[in-house]
């Protein structure tokens, strides 16, 4: 599909106006925003509607109240969309951002926008942010964590969903695909009409790898704090508590790998997150006699680090997960990571001989053996977490901005120069 015209006649070179609309500030995206800001030839301007993340609130799926403890907003040119309210409870159509076609335009001394991108594709604000940048010849970039592998729906849902890809068609003119998985849901619906541009879903490597090697020389401290002998292997589950993360099926396989007996030193299991399945879990490590289990809460991005450095291997046992950005920075600290097959990240992070550490979802028996053979060896297991750490080194925000200049390129016709 070729690039659409704005209306205005592309130069050869120049800077390229970029509109970013969102949901609402993200922590994750944050420092990558930062590092597009400061890219130059790229005048990026981020539009939110809704600033709950901020404000803090109570996240449902961890079922605490969160406020992030990490800048959201700062390094990048923003602005909060005007918005209508139809309830309390944030949702595909609550609150509506509008206001698009006006700023998308341009006002003042600025200049219309070149491209849109959105993400997401299925909410109030991103159709009517899409459909503006349509009636004013602007491109539409959009990039979703989403994967064909996600929760079975009936064949008129489906009938439905394929329909309404068909009119999205009309208003996408290039996708910001996140990894594989990801690449091939947009390939199942759009097919070779619209072209798929590979932008990597990565964390701030930089920060998380540093952050990880401070916790190492206060690793005790963390230690006394859990109660946790030193010279003990430590399995880390880090996530919300909810049934599709499958926390349950990791206790049921810590419970068979500690009665085995087969280790020299027999772990502890680290569970950091909240959620509504928490009590159900704490029952059942009681019921199984588990003592070696702790249970952290919530705990705050700035404190991550020190989890991933306590850790012997860090496991994701999760069904129907789009992506799993928590194995990206786990990674980061140089540990190894079990996942299961329905965690959209291991086709590109978990692999280069390592297939061992992906099992199929919901089986116990396969992740009891995975955990045990992680941990009979440490110096394997050590290995695996240097190559990861290897390979996350190129799943970065770096990788993001050469493909996002590439994808800009080929929509507007010009290069991105300061």
């Amino acid at each position: 599909m070729g690039a659409k015209q704005t209306g205005i006649e592309a130069e050869p070179t120049g800077r390229i106006r970029l509109a970013y609309l969102v949901s609402h500030p993200i922590q994750y995206q944050a420092p990558l925003l930062r590092r597009i800001a400061q890219e130059p030839g790229i005048e990026l301007t981020v539009f939110f509607a809704s600033d709950f993340s901020v404000r803090g609130y109570r996240d449902a799926g961890f079922g605490v109240e969160v406020k992030w403890d990490i800048p959201l907003l700062d390094g990048y040119r923003h602005e909060f969309l005007p918005r209508l309210e139809l309830s309390k409870a944030e949702g595909v159509l609550n609150p509506i951002g509008y206001g698009m076609y006006r700023r998308l335009q341009g006002r003042g001394d600025d200049l219309p926008f070149d491209v849109l991108w959105v993400h997401g594709y299925n909410t109030g604000t991103t159709m009517l942010g899409m459909l503006a940048a349509k009636s004013l010849g602007i491109p539409v970039l959009v990039r979703a964590d989403v994967w064909l592998g996600d929760r079975i729906r009936s064949g008129w849902k489906l009938a439905v969903k394929a329909l309404y890809f068909k009119m999205l068609q009309w208003v996408v003119d290039g996708v910001l695909t996140i990894g594989t998985m990801n690449h091939a849901y947009w390939k199942h619906y759009f097919g070779e009409d619209v072209p798929l541009f590979l932008m990597p879903y990565a964390v701030d490597n930089e920060y998380f790898q540093q952050r990880s090697k401070e916790a190492e020389a206060n690793r005790s401290a963390l230690q006394r704090e859990l109660q946790l002998d030193g010279e003990r292997p430590v399995i880390l589950f880090a996530s919300k508590l909810q049934g599709r993360k499958r926390c349950s099926d990791l206790l049921k396989a810590y419970g068979d790998l500690v009665r085995r007996q087969t280790l020299s030193q027999q772990p502890y299991l680290v569970i950091v997150g909240d959620g509504e399945e928490r009590s159900a879990l704490e029952e059942q490590a009681k019921a199984e006699g588990l003592d070696d289990v702790r249970f952290c809460g919530f705990q705050n991005q700035t404190q991550m680090p020190r989890y991933f450095d306590l850790c012997t291997v860090f496991v994701l046992p999760s069904r129907h997960e789009p992506w799993g950005l928590i194995v990206n920075e786990v990674m980061n600290a140089g540990r190894p990571v079990i996942v299961s097959d329905e965690v959209g990240c291991y086709p590109d992070l978990v692999r280069d001989g390592m297939e061992r550490l992906v099992f199929p979802a919901g089986d116990v028996a396969a992740l009891t053996a995975a955990l045990e053979q992680m941990l009979v060896n440490p110096e394997v297991a050590a290995a695996m977490g240097r190559r990861g750490l290897e390979r996350i080194r190129t799943w970065s925000f770096e990788e993001d901005v050469t493909v996002l200049r590439g994808a800009l390129m080929a929509m507007t016709g010009k290069a991105c120069r300061p």
